[in-house]
């Protein structure tokens, strides 16, 4: 089996590790040795001082997504539903194509993962929901 190249262990700070959004294990990573530049997976650190909300619906074509609540509070939108992370540990996860959008409450921390970590995955699309809905 051959090793890739690059440190066998690396150890850090999410926060400040992070290159582009919050984003800091991906594609991404410019430094192919570098054992955080993968196609598998993407993980992202955000930290939001509240008020913070997604520039429009997005959409991954192919990747998974996964939400984490850290800390805060951080509401998720669904074409068919809302969900709030409210606690430390709860969650959201939503496969490919489906359409969402965000808001941070107050000051929140949330760890988003990713799978598979593909260039220009994440897409803006319209909201999807019926005209009465999208103006609430």
């Amino acid at each position: 089996m051959t090793r890739p190249a690059g440190p066998d262990v690396i150890a850090g700070n999410a926060e400040t590790a992070a290159q582009g959004n919050g984003w800091f294990v991906g594609h991404f990573i410019a430094d192919r040795d570098d054992p955080r530049a993968t196609g598998d997976v993407e993980v992202k650190w955000a930290v939001y001082a509240g008020g913070e909300r997604r520039d429009g619906w997005g959409v991954n074509r192919v990747a998974t997504t996964l939400a984490v609540l850290v800390r805060g509070r951080f509401r998720l939108r669904f074409p068919e539903r809302e969900v709030a992370l409210e606690r430390p540990g709860d969650f959201a996860l939503w496969r490919p194509g489906v359409p969402h959008d965000w808001d941070a409450d107050g000051p929140t921390i949330v760890v988003t993962v990713r799978w598979p970590s593909v260039p220009d995955d994440s897409v803006v699309v319209p909201d999807p929901r019926p005209s009465s809905e999208a103006l609430g």
